[in-house]
């Protein structure tokens, strides 16, 4: 078992000028052997090893996945890349869905796992080690807790919960435990984001005053506009609204699509922010911000039933520094001409990064750049195989993954806090103390859900 390393850095408003020219393949070795010299490893594998040994019985990792399409069905063929691990069951209200699932890992890797409807029937399944959930944003909070009550360890998608209360539950509930939960923010345990934040941690940026996260996304259009239905065949609907309003049956609110409705999800300040904002607070590292105002609307498909903002704005205001999130569909034109990114901007020069790399682009004055410009270098990102990689680890070991639920909770909660500002359009200010909204009754009421009955929120 390899040893993990998390390196604690402070974030220094004036840091010491740097005169000696960086180029990334000296920054990067430089930062390996410095690592090595310490005898530690990254606090990421660097590779994958080759599936190719058999692995005893008392040595099995078995998996259940709770919520078997889109990003679940990854998660899982991801864990199942290790020899040591078994998929032992599948959960899913939509039985055409398990079926098609269950023919999928029979068919590619010659295995037939349980198959449950109801998600707590299979928690008492004692042979089950781990949970991956991977349902829409509102069941996030219940299924994780009541693995946890379980004695499961827990894989959970982001963003880590569909309120800021529910954060604070299972970090609480995660405290009480003890067992390892890992927040499906694989930027965390890939090589070329940490590569970056390390980059911005060394100072040579200058002070740092703005922080830029975006993402346009250009591929969606606008959602139909479709009426309500009986519920289809096969289809548990009851159990997938779960804590959620009642709601009568349609298509939109149901798969993937249920993003786009604020009783489920969030929109894409919750989809892809939590990823970016992540790290655009990752490299300040601060978590915490002192307001937030956010605006924005459905200038693009202003006709179709979608809820969330089709364009959003928001702007977090920290101590010595502003961050600054920007959304649009339908469009695929982004900041320094990417789709999606994190910018530090610094005096010296600016650091973009995105899931294809990073790049440098020093500040020009009187026609000299006060830094040298690292050109960007693309690479091929296996940060899925990489994060669950860590979690299995983490089993064994018992040590902190890369993104445990502390890590997701603090940028769930920037994100929510996002929106709040956006649905009530006031300025939000933050007591990071209390995990509370100041003077704002109507945004307050916002930070924690209303449960469906019978379904009834923790306690912790």
């Amino acid at each position: 078992m390899g040893v993990y390393f998390f390196v604690s850095f402070v974030h220094t408003k004036h840091p010491v000028k740097q005169t000696m020219k960086t180029s990334r393949r000296k920054f990067v070795k430089d930062t390996t052997l410095a690592l090595a010299g310490m005898g530690v490893g990254l606090s990421f594998p660097l590779q994958i090893a080759a599936v190719t040994k058999k692995t005893a019985p008392s040595d099995k990792i078995v998996v259940g996945l709770i919520g078997c399409k889109g990003m679940g069905f990854s998660n899982i063929r991801s864990f199942l890349q290790h020899p040591e691990v078994e998929c032992g069951a599948l959960c899913d209200i939509d039985q055409q869905v398990l079926n098609e699932r269950m023919g999928n890992l029979n068919e590619s890797y010659n295995i037939k796992p349980l198959v449950y409807t109801d998600y707590r029937r299979m928690l008492e399944n004692k042979d089950i080690h781990a949970v991956i959930v991977a349902t829409p944003d509102h069941w996030h909070c219940l299924q994780t807790i009541h693995a946890l009550e379980a004695g499961k360890d827990v894989y959970v998608e982001k963003p880590l919960a569909n309120s800021v209360g529910e954060c604070t539950l299972m970090e609480n509930a995660a405290r009480k435990y003890n067992r390892i939960i890992q927040v499906g923010q694989w930027q965390r345990s890939d090589p070329h984001w940490q590569e970056a934040v390390t980059f911005v941690h060394s100072g040579k940026l200058g002070h740092i005053r703005l922080v830029k996260a975006w993402s346009y996304v250009g591929w969606k259009g606008a959602l139909p506009i479709l009426q309500d239905e009986p519920v289809p065949p096969g289809i548990d609907y009851d159990m997938w609204l779960g804590p959620a309003p009642e709601r009568p049956f349609n298509r939109n609110r149901f798969h993937f699509t249920f993003r786009w409705f604020w009783d489920y999800a969030g929109g894409l300040m919750t989809d892809w922010g939590v990823h970016l904002l992540d790290y655009a607070l990752f490299g300040m590292n601060v978590y915490t911000p002192k307001s937030v105002i956010s605006s924005g609307g459905k200038y693009a498909f202003p006709g179709d039933p979608m809820e969330t903002p089709d364009t959003q704005q928001a702007i977090y205001e920290f101590d010595g520094f502003g961050v600054i999130w920007e959304h649009t569909i339908g469009i695929y034109g982004g900041n320094y001409g990417r789709g999606h990114g994190v910018a530090y901007i610094g005096e010296n020069g600016t650091l973009v990064v995105d899931r294809n790399g990073w790049e440098v682009i020093p500040e020009i004055k009187n026609k000299t750049p006060l830094m040298e410009a690292i050109p960007l270098h693309k690479i091929e990102s296996k940060g899925l195989d990489l994060h669950v990689s860590n979690f299995i680890d983490c089993m064994k070991s018992r040590e902190k993954p890369n993104a445990p639920v502390e890590t997701g909770a603090h940028i769930a909660r920037i994100a929510h806090l996002g929106n709040i500002a956006y649905r009530t359009g006031k300025k939000i200010f933050w007591n990071a103390y209390e995990n509370n909204i100041i003077s704002n009754e109507e945004a307050g009421a916002l930070l924690v859900p209303e449960y469906r009955k019978p379904w009834v929120l923790p306690r912790y």
